[in-house]
């Protein structure tokens, strides 16, 4: 629901007992005749101001700041982030008909069931145990980087470990769909076979999935990078511009900043943009604060993003 162009909300009025809607149109405060031509939620609030408030208004024009979905995730949606409003500006301009807007897209998943998604980056621990367990990422990505990441620390600095792991995955991300191919079903027949003598970790499980879905896609792969996340219903994860996440399954509660721009490069049948993307992430590392919420009453329940 929203104002975007891209998939713009209609403003109905409920019709009579047979359940019958009739769309509000022109009008006095944005309401005429039953069989006119359907009025926006765009059009209406340009129109009615005043239902947005004073600080909206102030804010953000006379237009409604934020989109709102719900989502029903049955299969992986892709490898995505979207960008902040600076970089948005740059691809809208140079690619309106990919980057449909000039702004940027935070946004909220709240989780109605429970809820799996892939988010922001795993720490530096974390990740040289992925490069001591799976071998086919060190394929693909070649020793010397791997090593890059295996000898180095915290210590080092920020910058210097950003450094490394941009570069790791943007070799892993660019590499040929041939190498792609042959090491995820490297990485499947090594997993199906170890499923026979240990039990799998939740990671490697999702890898598996993940493979039957997307058969030979560097998404599969490049899972291993992310943090697993999985919410509860009532729990809530927010995204930032410029950090990478993928939803797998469940359904949740989507809200956003009025924007449709978004940059994928896995899990995906739709165009990939790896170049940006991989050029375009924080690359952050570390687990990601599950939002709970506060109760306000026994109706409302209010959840705080570190925008």
């Amino acid at each position: 629901m929203g104002t975007h162009e891209s998939g713009p909300s209609y403003v109905v009025e409920s019709g009579g007992d047979n359940g019958a809607s009739a769309v509000e149109t022109g009008g006095h405060n944005g309401v005429s005749d039953v069989g006119a031509e359907p009025l926006s939620l765009k059009s209406w609030i340009s129109q009615n101001p005043s239902v947005l408030g004073d600080k909206i208004v102030e804010n953000w024009g006379c237009d409604l700041p934020f989109l709102f979905k719900v989502l029903s995730v049955a299969k992986a949606l892709s490898i995505q982030a979207h960008p902040d409003k600076e970089l948005a500006r740059v691809l809208h301009k140079s690619l309106p008909n990919v980057y449909k807007d000039d702004n940027h897209k935070p946004e909220m998943a709240l989780a109605i069931t429970e809820f799996e998604a892939l988010c922001g980056f795993i720490s530096l621990e974390e990740l040289k145990d992925v490069l001591h367990s799976v071998p086919e990422i060190v394929d693909l990505v070649g020793n010397a980087d791997a090593n890059q990441i295996i000898n180095i620390n915290e210590q080092d600095g920020k910058e210097k470990v950003k450094s490394a792991l941009q570069s790791i995955f943007t070799l892993l991300m660019s590499a040929s769909k041939e190498m792609i191919s042959k090491a995820v079903s490297k990485l499947r027949s090594r997993l199906q076979m170890e499923n026979q003598a240990r039990q799998l970790t939740d990671k490697e499980q999702l890898v598996l999935r993940l493979e039957k879905q997307y058969p030979a896609d560097v998404g599969v792969i490049s899972a291993f990078f992310f943090n697993y996340v999985k919410l509860n219903p009532g729990e809530a994860l927010y995204l930032g511009a410029n950090e990478p996440h993928a939803y797998l399954c469940g359904e949740c509660i989507e809200c956003m900043a009025t924007s449709d721009n978004v940059v994928r490069a896995g899990l995906t049948p739709k165009q990939r943009d790896i170049q940006t993307l991989c050029s375009m992430l924080t690359y952050k590392q570390g687990f990601p604060e599950i939002l709970q919420g506060v109760p306000l009453n026994p109706y409302i329940r209010k959840y705080r993003p570190t925008f």
